[in-house]
Order: structure tokens, then C-alpha cells, then sequence
């Protein structure tokens, strides 16, 4: 399930936005991509500071109308695929989008990504957490495990 926004724009007429309090609904990054899929969308790539704006405003929307604040992170749709962990500098240029998106625009927390084994990214959504370096964990990118719920 999840709130569907739809949204007046020829190249997305709509986003849905999944929001699980209940941990036990949270899913890992390939079950979301998948999901998305089979509603015939994709998860979400972010092309620009206007679109990353307009998320920032439905997400505070979605999450102030529930049942109080809570923490969970969003899964989008930037990954980094291929063999092994990337430790190099050239690691956040190996991001891609998993719709073939080819939008530059990013939006990483401080010392974000972090590579290694974290290879798919969430926007983050913890406004309980104490702020870090970067400010309060809310809607920056972090990357994250694959396989972490989300």
C-alpha cells in the first residue's frame, strides 16, 4: 500500500509514496524496486533541486498526517552495482539510477556515500535522531545495504 500523489508534469503524472510505521512491512531494496515495477512505475529518481524540493514537502505531508513522527528512510532509486566492494574515489561516480535516468543531481549527507559494502540509497527520514555533521537526518542521501528495511 501507499499514498499516491499525483502531481501535474508530462514525464511523471504521479509518485506513491510508501510509508510502513510497522517495521515488519519494510522491505529491501530489490523487493521495493520490484514493487515499483509491478505497479508499472520505478523508484524514484531525483533530477533536480525542484523535484528533490517537492518529494521534501509530500514526504513532510504523508508523515504529519500518521499517527505521530517516526523514523524510516526512504528507498530511491540510485545504486551501485557490480563485484565487490568499491573503496576507490572514483565510488560515488559509479551511482547510477535504476531507470536509466542519467540526472547528475545529488543530494548525499555529509561524508556520504560511504561505499564499501552499502550499495543502494535511501533518503533519509529520522526526525527523532540528534543531529550529525551534516545537520538533522532528513532527506539527504545515505547508502545503505541492499538488503536493510526500509
Amino acid at each position: 500500500s501507499g499514498q499516491k500523489v499525483c502531481y501535474g508534469d508530462l514525464k511523471r503524472s504521479c509518485y506513491k509514496l510508501a510509508y510502513f510505521q510497522d517495521l515488519s512491512r519494510r522491505v529491501g531494496f530489490q523487493e521495493a524496486r520490484q514493487a515499483c515495477e509491478i505497479d508499472g512505475g520505478a523508484l524514484l529518481s531525483l533530477e533536480s533541486e525542484a523535484e528533490q524540493q517537492l518529494i521534501e514537502n509530500m514526504l513532510q505531508n504523508l508523515t504529519k498526517s500518521g499517527s505521530g513522527i517516526s523514523d524510516g528512510d526512504f528507498w530511491i532509486g540510485l545504486w551501485r552495482s557490480g563485484d565487490g566492494l568499491a573503496t576507490s574515489s572514483a565510488c560515488p561516480d559509479l551511482y547510477k539510477w535504476s531507470d536509466g535516468s542519467i540526472s547528475p543531481f545529488r543530494n548525499w549527507y555529509t561524508d556520504e556515500p560511504s561505499c564499501g559494502s552499502e550499495a543502494c540509497v535511501v533518503m533519509y527520514h529520522q526526525p527523532t535522531a540528534n543531529p550529525g555533521l551534516g545537520g538533522p537526518y532528513l532527506y539527504q542521501w545515505n547508502d545503505d545495504r541492499c538488503n536493510m528495511k526500509h
